[in-house]
């Protein structure tokens, strides 16, 4: 091992005290339970770019999360850092991703800095998950080195504290930028001539291989995770161009203009549905109201809004 990688047996713990397990390290143990817990299940229905696709073919939460595990342990072990640290945290990065993608989550953060003066992160919320709400309010008890690198994996955060985390939050956008090209192809919404020839000749047909090359090229035997000026560039040119032709292209999006009636009005049914909140302290009804909306598939999320204030056709009976 890399003398800059995270040690399990040096691990800043947890918050309370478990049995260490005969076979597996504590890295390897919260790996795990992520992928046994109730949140993990749900991202198969959960939107990546395009809100609930009928073909299979399209990417979820799930199979992006799997995307970003897949790349960041070929990162971690070419440059001798732990894998089961890195495996652990891209694995419960978007834990706390609302339905709808990014998309329900601006919904969620709109209601409640509106009307209540907080915020909405997908990230923070994911921490949420493994610290509060998964077993029953127990939470999975991980690590802190899972629980910093699930915290700080988004561009807008601190550095993650280890260079396994800092793997995690280059490999989510390497797998969300090379997925979301093939996706909106698959669907239409671009062709592969309409991809910048700048950047695709720095970065070739295969995206991936060349911009994890670059992460361990220029990061090997280093104390940070980084790429060469090069490959940066291209990169960061690349997503400009699929933010302006796809995630805010009408074409693609254009159920998303649907989102905030249908997740407002579930928001408000059931922060003021007294049988939801019976139980619940006054203080705690906000939270409980954002965390059952926030874990909520999109699927369940349609049923739910459908049942609530959609009509059903009557029936004389006989």
């Amino acid at each position: 091992m890399s003398p800059h990688a995270a040690l399990a047996a040096n691990s800043r713990g947890r918050r309370r005290p478990e049995r260490e397990d005969e076979f597996r390290t504590a890295f390897q143990r919260d790996r795990d339970k992520i992928i046994h817990c109730k949140a993990f299940r749900r991202l198969k229905h959960k939107t990546q770019v395009f809100i609930s696709p009928v073909k299979d073919h399209f990417r979820t939460r799930l199979t992006h999360t799997l995307e970003v595990s897949q790349i960041a342990r070929t990162i971690a072990r070419a440059l001798r850092l732990n894998e089961d640290l890195t495996e652990a945290i891209a694995l419960g990065h978007d834990l706390g991703h609302t339905p709808f993608g990014h998309a329900g989550e601006f919904v969620l953060d709109d209601i409640l800095k509106t009307n209540y003066g907080r915020r909405f992160f997908h990230n923070e919320q994911s921490v949420r998950v493994v610290e509060v709400i998964e077993r029953d309010g127990q939470g999975l008890n991980l690590c802190a080195e899972v629980i910093d690198g699930v915290r700080n994996h988004t561009p807008d955060d601190p550095q993650p504290a280890t260079l396994e985390g800092q793997i995690v939050r280059l490999a989510d956008r390497l797998a969300y930028l090379r997925h979301d090209i093939e996706d909106a192809v698959r669907a239409g919404v671009l062709t592969e001539k309409q991809l910048p020839g700048k950047y695709m000749k720095a970065l070739g047909h295969n995206i991936l291989d060349v911009l994890v090359s670059s992460i361990i090229n220029s990061s090997l035997d280093q104390a940070e995770i980084k790429m060469d000026k090069r490959a940066r560039t291209a990169m960061d040119g690349l997503y400009d161009f699929m933010y302006e032709k796809v995630y805010t292209n009408p074409a693609a999006k254009s159920e998303e203009a649907k989102v905030p009636e249908l997740l407002t009005q579930l928001f408000r049914h059931y922060h003021y549905d007294e049988s939801f909140q019976n139980g619940i302290k006054q203080d705690d009804q906000l939270q409980h109201t954002v965390d059952f909306i926030a874990g909520m598939t999109d699927r369940y999320a349609i049923m739910k809004f459908q049942e609530l204030f959609v009509p059903n056709e009557w029936r004389q009976a006989g």
